[in-house]
């Protein structure tokens, strides 16, 4: 993982230079704010052609033997790589650092193809990136966030025209508005242009079409998944069975024969991408590598219960289970305990459910209870972390998984509750589950009013729309605790199949709420023996861990900050 950011001016461009060091230095104390990092900071400035270019990078240790410092550097060429992202697939890369991987085949291709070579490469990556990439020859600057946008890169261009691309915003200055990189194109600065954002060439992601291979067209980035599939011919009525009370654990669910290669594929699926974003964390003695943000709902608890089959036996699994005191409710509700929320409830029991299954783990369970005074406290830092995100909504979800990342609470045993920090540099986290399984309630709403056609437009939309919904916002929030978001829902492998998989496969919203939706997860989940969490209703964090709606009831989601 690399805090990236970059100054871009040109010569002669008139600025103030006193503003330029201010902005890089907050930018920097920005970057390098990790409560237990950065592992490695290097910065170097280069001329070329008509423009001077600054680049800094943190790096936290998540890759090969050692520590490797950003920016890269290529031998030959000069050209420059600040790389923030984890190489999963398309890369033989070993127990090598997938950072130095990546430049050493950006430089070969190049080699072959220097007009194209950014656009080869970078298809066959799969994995989660930001990155920023000189090319001193051609006098280019790239930069670009993976096609699901799972990492964060900001950008601005400022007054005098000098233009920064930053993994976290720099809110001291207001001349001019970041905004976030849009993650369906790869970006290249024409630093012989007049202008730096004139110069700015785009080149978009493209579905696959008409057998077209990877590289065929010279210019086009070919996405590793196709369209979601919106065929709705293969629904069937509702057996007697179906509706009946026994369905309420899903133990006899009707047609599991139909259901089951689905079942095991998904499980096929998932586990490869588990596995492949665990195997490579470094040792961490005998603390645990890998933890999961924990509400025990269906997502998590799937995960968890397949993190256990790929990890060595002797490494424990830290599960986060965050609750806050919501002043609101605690005067509208008689509670035992002001952190009594539902996710702590539903946590509870899956922690249990997880120990009953896998008795062998050490599964620690570690409750993050936040007193509203440390909201308050830290409040205004989160919201800094959010830009160019700025709803309510934003900061209800923003501040729930800065503090659930932290991992700062109490681990609680059968027998005990002992005061504990987090020792997991790696989170997995469940987004694109609700996306691509029709967990949200618009799904159901879709349904109810217009049929399995409107669903399948209102899942296919949404697939549509990850890229350019909060993943970089997640991001910021999370690496801010020098730790790394991983998600397996977003695994390319995982889309892929559940993008060709029927509607009619995935859910089926004849069901009740807390079976219909998800059913696909749902169905796996029984698999898998989590007997409790497999129909339990899909609930928002913001209300699972009561970050919602603190102050006052009159607030709404979409209200500004």
């Amino acid at each position: 993982m690399c805090g990236i950011q970059v100054l871009i001016t040109q010569t002669g461009d008139g600025a103030d230079t006193e503003k330029y060091n201010e902005i890089w230095a907050n930018l920097t104390a920005t970057n390098s704010r990790r409560e237990l990092g950065p592992d490695a900071h290097n910065e170097i400035s280069v001329n070329v052609g008509p423009a001077r270019i600054k680049l800094g990078a943190h790096v936290l240790h998540l890759r090969g033997p050692h520590t490797q410092a950003q920016p890269l550097v290529a031998p030959t060429t000069g050209d420059i790589l600040c790389w923030n992202g984890e190489v999963f697939g398309g890369l033989d890369i070993g127990n090598r650092n997938d950072g130095i991987e990546l430049l050493n085949e950006l430089q070969r291709q190049k080699t072959h193809d220097p007009r194209t070579y950014i656009q080869r490469t970078m298809s066959k990556i799969e994995g989660p990136y930001a990155f920023v990439y000189v090319d001193r020859e051609q006098k280019h600057v790239w930069y670009a966030r993976d096609y699901l946008g799972r990492r964060s890169l900001l950008t601005k261009t400022m007054d005098s025209g000098a233009m920064l691309v930053s993994s976290v915003a720099d809110t001291a200055d207001e001349s001019t508005a970041w905004t976030e990189v849009a993650a369906q194109k790869i970006y290249c600065v024409d630093l012989n242009a007049r202008t730096l954002d004139g110069g700015i060439l785009e080149y978009s992601w493209q579905y696959e079409a008409g057998g077209l291979e990877i590289g065929a067209e010279d210019e086009h980035l070919v996405l590793p998944f196709g369209r979601v599939d919106q065929t709705v011919d293969d629904i069937g009525p509702i057996s007697d069975v179906a509706s009946s009370v026994q369905l309420s654990d899903l133990a006899e669910f009707p047609d599991i024969c139909k259901w089951q290669p689905y079942i095991d594929r998904l499980k096929s699926e998932l586990t490869q991408a588990v596995k492949s974003r665990v195997d490579s964390i470094p040792p961490n003695g005998t603390h645990a590598r890998c933890g999961v943000l924990f509400s025990g709902g269906v997502d998590c608890m799937v995960l968890a219960a397949i993190l256990t089959t790929v990890l060595p036996r002797d490494e424990p699994i830290e599960l986060f289970n965050v609750a806050f005191e919501n002043p609101r409710q605690t005067k509208l509700q008689s509670l035992d305990s002001v952190y009594d929320v539902p996710d702590r409830k539903t946590g509870r029991l899956g922690w249990n459910e997880l120990e009953r299954i896998d008795p062998h783990r050490e599964w620690r369970f570690i409750e993050c209870d936040v007193p509203y005074s440390q909201v308050i406290e830290h409040k205004s830092h989160v919201q800094q972390l959010l830009v160019p995100s700025c709803t309510v909504m934003d900061m209800s979800i923003g501040i729930a998984l800065w503090f659930a990342s932290r991992g700062h609470g109490t681990r609680v045993t059968a027998t005990s509750r002992t005061e504990y920090m987090g020792q997991s540099r790696v989170l997995l986290l469940g987004m694109g589950a609700d996306e691509q399984l029709g967990g949200y309630s618009r799904h159901r709403s879709a349904w109810d009013k217009s049929g399995p056609h409107a669903l399948a437009r209102e899942i296919a939309l949404d697939v549509e729309r990850i890229a350019t919904r909060n993943l970089g916002r997640d991001d910021r929030v999370v690496s801010d605790n020098a730790k790394e978001a991983r998600f397996p829902f977003l695994a390319a492998n995982v889309v892929a199949f559940l993008s060709q998989t029927p509607i009619a496969y995935k859910m089926d919203m004849r069901y009740a709420r807390g079976v219909g939706e998800k059913l696909l997860l749902r169905l796996l989940a029984r698999q898998l023996g989590l007997v409790q969490a497999c129909v339990l209703a899909k609930r928002a964090i913001q209300f699972g861990a009561r970050t919602a709606k603190m102050e006052s009831s009159q607030t709404r989601g979409q209200d500004f900050l």
